[in-house]
C-alpha cells in the first residue's frame, strides 16, 4: 500500500487525461470547529469536494461561501437547494452544468438530495454527484438506486459519486452501489479506513464510487497527510474525509 504522502498529486497528462483528487466530507452543518475544517479541506489539495450536512439555515450561502474561500475552492453547487449535499471545487474545473435534485421525502424521515453537476479538467469531462442517504435501511437502498439512474442518465462517460451512506461496505445499500460502481478505497487502498466517529473511528459509512473506466490511484482517511492532523479532523465535524485521486480519461 503506498504512503500516506504518496497520493498523486493533481495534473494533466500529455494525452489530455487529469488526474484529480476529490474529497468527501460530512461536515455537520458547520457546528464545530470551521477552522480546522478549513484546514483540512485545503491540506488535501482537492479539486472537488462533496459535502454532506451544508448549512441549511440562516445565510447558509454565505457560511458555505466562507468555507469555500478559506479552503482555497469556490462553489459548485448544492447546499439548502440539494437538502444538505453540496459540491465545491478549485479553479481548475470548468463547469458545464450544474443541477440540485430533491429525492422523493419518506413519511418520518429528513429531507434528502443530490447535488450534480457535469465539469471538465482539461480533455476529462465528468459527471459528479454529492449524496447524503438515509438512516432507514429500506430508504436508502431506495434512493441509491436514484443516485445511480441519476449518474446513468447525465450523459457523460465516466462520472464520480461520494458521501455519507450510513452503511457499511457489508450493508445491502453499499452493495448495491458498488455493485456498478467501483468503490474506490476497496480498489486502491490508501491512508486509513475508518471514518465514522472521527473521534474513534471505527466503521467505513462514507465513501467514493466511480464508474469503470476512471482508474482509482488511491483512496481513504488522509491521516499523516502533511499538513492533516489529528487534532483538526477530530475537531472539524464527527466524519472523517476520505480522499481519492482518479485518473479521468479524455473524453
Amino acid at each position: 500500500m503506498p504512503t500516506t504522502s504518496s497520493l498523486p498529486n493533481s495534473r494533466t497528462e500529455p494525452d489530455g487525461s487529469a488526474v484529480i483528487r476529490v474529497l468527501s466530507y460530512n461536515i455537520r452543518s458547520m457546528r464545530d470547529d470551521t477552522d480546522a475544517l478549513a484546514r483540512v479541506i485545503t491540506a488535501c489539495a482537492p479539486d472537488l469536494v462533496l459535502i454532506q450536512e451544508a448549512p441549511l439555515f440562516f445565510r447558509w450561502r454565505k457560511q458555505l461561501a466562507r468555507l469555500a474561500a478559506a479552503s482555497g475552492q469556490v462553489i459548485l453547487t448544492g447546499g439548502g437547494t440539494a437538502a444538505g449535499p453540496a459540491v465545491l471545487c478549485s479553479l481548475r474545473a470548468i463547469v458545464e452544468r450544474t443541477e440540485d435534485v430533491l429525492l422523493p421525502l419518506t413519511p418520518g424521515q429528513f429531507r434528502r438530495g443530490l447535488a450534480t453537476a457535469v465539469v471538465r479538467f482539461a480533455g476529462a469531462r465528468l459527471g459528479v454527484a454529492a449524496c447524503h442517504l438515509g438512516l432507514t435501511a429500506a430508504e436508502r437502498y431506495e434512493q441509491a438506486g436514484m443516485l445511480l439512474d441519476r449518474l446513468a442518465g447525465m450523459g457523460v462517460t465516466h462520472a464520480i459519486a461520494g458521501g455519507d451512506i450510513n452503511e457499511g461496505p457489508d450493508g445491502r445499500t453499499f452493495g448495491r452501489l458498488a455493485s456498478v460502481l467501483q468503490d474506490c478505497r476497496a480498489t486502491a487502498p490508501w491512508g486509513a479506513e475508518y471514518t465514522f466517529p472521527a473521534t474513534h473511528p471505527n466503521r467505513r459509512i462514507d465513501g467514493i464510487f466511480v464508474t469503470k473506466g476512471v482508474e482509482v490511484l488511491g483512496c481513504g482517511v488522509p491521516v499523516g497527510l502533511p499538513g492533516v492532523t489529528g487534532a483538526d479532523l477530530r475537531a472539524a465535524t464527527d466524519h472523517l474525509p476520505v480522499l481519492a485521486a482518479l485518473r479521468v480519461p479524455a473524453a
